[in-house]
């Protein structure tokens, strides 16, 4: 056993001598192939156990519930492709540091909290699953834990408690409290996993919309960790942050995989598995690129779509009105009209335009 295990840390010594770029492309491949390669034992496996989606029939949801009908029995918990394929990938790719460390500790307990989700829902049939606290609960300790990992290495102590906006040359606060530092990590990894969860309503819309905000990120990171645009641009310069790049590539291989599966109509389902480990891999990767700020915009398809139901919730409480048919506010589209497919295309686009609208900003 000591042998195999001195065989792989030697095979991963090797593997780091190969360029960064190399490495950055080979782990998009690697997840898109996986994805492709574990598709088909995974759907039928579920086909076989009859774990399929949970269609909701609340009153209010009205011409909604028969817009969705077909999706009745579509095959869910796809993120188990997504989760695996992109770990898989990231593990072999990246170097082993903390930042992979954190990310895949976030990626890996936001997918098993998903997961317990989203098999309550499925195997009981109905659309509660996991109680509410005990989601939030989780969400917390997975904070705490990658928060003492960012601050228990050396590599990561020395930045990880700086705040940056945009279009600045130094730390707005050079080292924030701890207690600001943990609320600031709870709020992104909560906000973010939950609002691609939103987003997680129409055929492919939240994978696509994920796919150019990971991109965003990905151009970020490789900006961050190399010390001649970092000093070109002025912007912070973090040693080996490229490596957050090959994670967020790992991630965009294994979206576009699932994508071919997801896209209209849809034969497979990302479920919560996806939705909240997807987000939660967003939020840490900008938290530990001290970019949380930026997100807000590089990830707008995702706040405007949480607004849209924080909104729709505080209206109906104040006046007793909706602002929207339905929310989130894709929903609202489909209700007035518009095809799903336009729906999805037409957010993909918005989703582009703000990423690359936080890249710009970034770089300015």
């Amino acid at each position: 056993m000591l042998g195999l295990l001195d065989s792989l840390v030697s095979f991963k010594a090797n593997l780091m001598e190969l360029s960064w770029a190399i490495r950055l492309g080979l782990s998009g491949i690697t997840s898109l192939l996986l994805t492709f390669l574990l598709f088909r034992p995974f759907y039928n496996l579920m086909l076989g156990r009859k774990l399929k989606e949970v269609i909701r029939h609340d009153q209010h949801m009205g011409k909604l519930n028969e817009l969705h009908a077909s999706k009745k029995n579509t095959v869910t918990m796809g993120g188990v492709l997504i989760v695996l394929a992109t770990a898989i990938s990231a593990a072999f790719w990246a170097r082993w540091d903390i930042y992979l460390l954190c990310g895949l500790t976030v990626f890996l307990g936001f997918g098993v909290i998903g997961f317990i989700d989203d098999f309550l829902k499925v195997s009981k049939r109905n659309k509660r699953g996991l109680d509410g606290k005990f989601k939030l609960l989780g969400q917390l300790v997975i904070s705490v834990i990658s928060l003492l990992m960012l601050l228990g290495s050396e590599q990561s102590a020395n930045h990880v408690r700086e705040l940056w906006i945009p279009m600045t040359e130094v730390a707005f606060m050079p080292e924030m409290p701890i207690w600001m530092t943990f609320g600031l990590l709870t709020m992104v990894l909560i906000a973010t996993s939950n609002t691609v969860n939103l987003t997680d309503g129409a055929d492919g819309l939240a994978i696509g919309c994920s796919i150019s905000t990971l991109l965003a990120l990905g151009v970020i990171a490789v900006l961050v960790g190399s010390p001649f645009f970092s000093a070109e641009l002025n912007v912070i310069h973090i040693q080996h942050a490229g490596e957050m790049a090959i994670l967020c590539v790992a991630l965009v291989g294994s979206g576009f995989g699932f994508l071919w599966f997801n896209g209209h109509p849809a034969k497979i389902f990302m479920g919560d598995t996806g939705s909240l480990s997807i987000g939660g891999l967003i939020g840490i990767v900008a938290f530990m690129l001290n970019q949380p700020i930026i997100l807000f915009l590089i990830g707008g398809i995702f706040v405007i779509e949480g607004l849209s139901v924080i909104l729709q919730v505080a209206s109906f409480q104040l006046t007793g009105k909706r602002i929207f048919h339905i929310s989130p506010i894709h929903h609202h589209f489909e209700v007035a009209g518009w095809p799903e497919s336009q729906v999805v295309t037409r957010f993909w686009i918005m989703s582009s335009l703000f990423a690359l609208a936080g890249v710009w900003l970034f770089v300015i």
